[in-house]
């Protein structure tokens, strides 16, 4: 008899929307940075619940930061 397991269920913020602003160095699409997004995997449960929690504020500082760019001087 063979034995299936399932590999855990990891939750991740991935939008599959990758592209890292360049003033922030966060994805636009997720709110993470290249180091979030690299070692998600390998995070505990607890980092990634930490990290999920600040996305919402980090994607708005972006969306206000797209909205009102700094002119260049």
């Amino acid at each position: 008899m063979t034995i299936v397991t399932k590999a855990p269920v990891i939750e991740t913020p991935c939008l599959q929307i990758c592209s890292l602003d360049p003033a922030s160095d966060l994805c636009t699409g997720c709110g993470r940075n290249i180091a979030e997004i690299t070692h998600w995997y390998g995070m505990s449960p607890d980092e990634r619940s930490r990290i999920m929690a600040e996305l919402p504020s980090r994607l708005a500082m972006l969306r206000q930061s797209k909205a009102n760019p700094t002119k260049p001087a």
